[in-house]
């Protein structure tokens, strides 16, 4: 590490006397950093891809700071971890016409191309990727403070999926090789790409589901802007360079900067396609309406959840405890998977918080490079002013902070706070609070939760939890129509990635899955031809000399 990078990062500086004895060495002196989380920092980021090549930055810059503070003799410095472009509309307006020349209409190299070779530049492009993964790792750490494990396990999963990708991709290309007949036409029926189409990932999983959306729409044959995340930005800058080796120019072109300056010029010209957005509802639609024709805009939306447990008297407390523990918890909450609310039957709601404090107060806490930390800073600025506002609201309404230390703060990070009994007044009942949170209330009658979920502007995961095989029987039906997974006795979660991720209302639109959304970012295209001896010399000779990339029966293995 440069030392100098760590003497300048000085941000909202604290005395260590404002330092409460929960939080006493919580966050590190610059030599008590190990040596497989160091990075050489800061990190400035003066390159950018723009149609295939690497161009030098000289404009103003965009400061990114780590949820990460070091400890000096009398205060606390924020870590800068690098800086990276901050983009003008000319710069993005330049990403723009790259992607619409590589697309060309859908007659540019790379929505032309078979389907096998594509599928041999993205298995190039993970090769190279899968040579970052330390770097990546160590930024995922720096930057949104994921623990060291969680960030391997979200590298390694974006590698799985991209594999899983491409073995989706060949099945749906085998059952699609084929020409059917129907009432003496004949026709091929494949799947072909859709245009241009603007990428923004999460900052939570910057990588993973940035790419949940980002690969299937690239591997479909269209070309992309991609805006990676405001926390989790420089991540994508180790990977830069294997885009550009791996695809045509213009395929893959990067955009940096505040997304109120450069994504309005871009959907106010029309020329994207496709919309493809993991976050909240209300900045989706603000981007949607800038489209001159949304009526043309495909959209491949992750949004917002406020994914409820519901604890039922006969439920395993062990079971129930430990997964609401993880299903409320990991990543800081910060999941749109996370369980959101818990609803607990009165007559065990007493033995069910004793033992969820209790767990509670037995995960560890720290920096995201110790050994089997769970909490970890949050990389938000304003968030744990946030969370105040949401506890402070709902003790004004009757709730009590019922954990020890609950609720406390220093600089970045936030102990869990579990609040009882919360209510339809108070705002954490209504709003996806997006850190650790845990609201609980108790209920007498099933259709209290089940109201509660009918009346959410929310409709993505339930985590049902009971050993009744009757009662579970009566509330999977309600419930499978008013969100999009039931989970039985676990928490809620994305994964497998092979299983459809999708939700109701304002959760999402369109599928984060791997066969679904191939589906996603491509639409059915038929070529077809009524049977006459004309035609089928004419296709034949098409089909036995390769002619055509579309129509052909070749069989990827």
């Amino acid at each position: 590490m440069k030392k100098s990078g760590w003497q300048n990062s000085l941000k909202n500086n604290m005395s260590t006397e404002q330092s409460t004895s929960i939080f006493a060495g919580i966050f590190p002196s610059a030599d008590q950093i190990p040596e497989n989380a160091k990075l050489d920092l800061p990190i400035k980021q003066s390159q950018y891809l723009i149609n295939g090549e690497f161009r030098t930055w000289n404009g103003t810059f965009t400061k990114i700071y780590s949820p990460v503070y070091l400890k000096n003799a009398d205060n606390f410095e924020q870590v800068l971890v690098g800086e990276i472009p901050h983009y003008t509309v000319e710069e993005a307006m330049s990403a723009l016409h790259a992607a619409v020349k590589a697309y060309d209409l859908g007659r540019g190299e790379w929505p032309t191309m078979p389907v096998k070779k594509r599928i041999g530049c993205l298995i190039n492009f993970t090769e190279k990727m899968k040579t970052k993964r330390e770097e990546v790792v160590r930024l995922l750490m720096w930057e949104i403070g994921k623990s060291r494990a969680d960030s391997e396990k979200e590298f390694d999963r974006t590698v799985q999926y991209i594999y899983d990708t491409i073995d989706a991709l060949k099945e749906l290309d085998r059952t699609t090789s084929k020409i059917q007949k129907e009432e003496g036409i004949y026709a091929q029926i494949r799947r072909g790409p859709l245009g241009v189409v603007l990428c923004m990932g999460p900052y939570n999983y910057p990588l993973n589901e940035t790419f949940s959306t980002l690969i299937p729409a690239l591997i479909m044959g269209n070309s992309i802007l991609f805006k990676p995340a405001k926390y989790g930005v420089l991540l994508i800058n180790p990977l830069q360079e294997c885009f550009r080796d791996s695809f045509p120019a213009g395929v893959v072109n990067m955009l940096y900067g505040d997304g109120k300056e450069i994504i309005t010029p871009i959907m106010e010209s029309g020329k994207v396609d496709v919309f493809a957005f993991i976050g909240t509802s209300r900045v989706a639609n603000i981007i949607r309406k800038s489209h001159p024709k949304p009526n043309r805009l495909r959209a491949c939306l992750g949004l917002e959840a406020k994914n409820p447990a519901i604890i039922l008297p006969d439920a395993d407390l062990e079971i129930a405890v430990s997964e609401c523990i993880t299903g409320s918890l990991s990543f800081n909450g910060q999941r749109c998977t996370a369980l959101k609310m818990i609803f607990v039957h009165e007559s065990i709601a007493v033995p069910f918080m004793d033992l969820y404090k209790q767990k509670l107060a037995a995960l560890k806490y720290g920096m995201p490079w110790s050994e089997k930390v769970m909490l970890t800073p949050l990389p938000e600025d304003n968030k744990p002013t946030y969370l105040k506002g949401l506890i402070d609201d709902a003790k004004s309404f009757g709730a009590q902070i019922i954990n020890e230390h609950g609720g406390d703060n220093f600089l970045s990070f936030n102990y869990p706070a579990v609040l009882f009994p919360v209510n339809e007044k108070m705002r954490v009942w209504h709003e996806e609070q997006f850190g650790p949170v845990i609201p609980i209330a108790t209920f007498s009658d099933i259709n209290e939760p089940i109201t509660y979920i009918q009346n959410s502007n929310y409709g993505q995961q339930v985590a049902v939890f009971g050993t009744d095989h009757d009662k579970m029987a009566k509330l999977i039906d309600p419930l499978v129509n008013q969100v999009c997974r039931v989970n039985i006795n676990s928490q809620c979660q994305r994964g497998p990635d092979k299983y459809p991720f999708n939700g109701r209302k304002d959760s999402a639109e369109g599928t984060l899955s791997v066969q679904d959304a191939l589906r996603v970012f491509s639409i059915r295209t038929t070529v077809a031809f009524k049977d006459s001896a004309i035609n089928r010399d004419m296709v034949n000779d098409i089909l036995e000399n390769r002619k055509s990339n579309f129509l052909s029966t070749d069989y990827i293995l």
